[in-house]
């Protein structure tokens, strides 16, 4: 089946098999290897990406069912060179370690703050709950989702 869609503001189109995953879309058509496979299962959150504005699991979508739609993946959130804010404050508060979890966990936040879910502590910690990390305690990924999300300068 053919797709286009709207790949980090740009149009992607390439031919795909019916059951292909978005996920390997990303990562194995389109080149954009920032998304990852953390579990297979859709427990961990790493291959979070945002469809529409959205946080969605990629892993849980088919690519043909992003046909027409916008996606916008870690690699896209960045512009001119600029952080997005959020991508800036995960940097500045040290919200990751290894790394492998941070780009699903940016788009989970910047769609949870565009979303009004980031206002305090406990809403920070439930919004994000379906994505994991495996090497920090949490509170660094916290108060970069609040700082932010208080930005007032997060976007989709």
């Amino acid at each position: 089946m053919q797709v286009s869609i709207a790949l980090n503001g740009a149009t992607s189109e390439h031919e795909v098999e019916p059951r292909l995953l978005l996920v390997h879309y990303l990562r194995d058509v389109a080149g954009l290897t920032g998304t990852n496979v953390g579990c297979d299962t859709s427990s961990c959150g790493a291959c979070t990406v945002l469809l529409d504005g959205m946080s969605v699991k990629s892993c849980t979508v088919l690519a043909v069912q992003a046909d027409g739609r916008a996606v916008t993946t870690i690699e896209g959130l960045a512009t001119n060179g600029e952080l997005h804010p959020m991508q800036a404050a995960f940097r500045e508060h040290h919200g990751l370690q290894c790394g492998f979890c941070t780009p699903g966990m940016v788009l989970a936040a910047v769609s949870l703050a565009a979303e009004g879910g980031a206002g305090d502590e406990a809403a920070v910690r439930e919004g994000l709950e379906g994505n994991l990390c495996r090497c920090t305690g949490y509170q660094n990924i916290v108060a970069a989702v609040l700082d932010g999300a208080n930005g007032n300068g997060v976007r989709s």
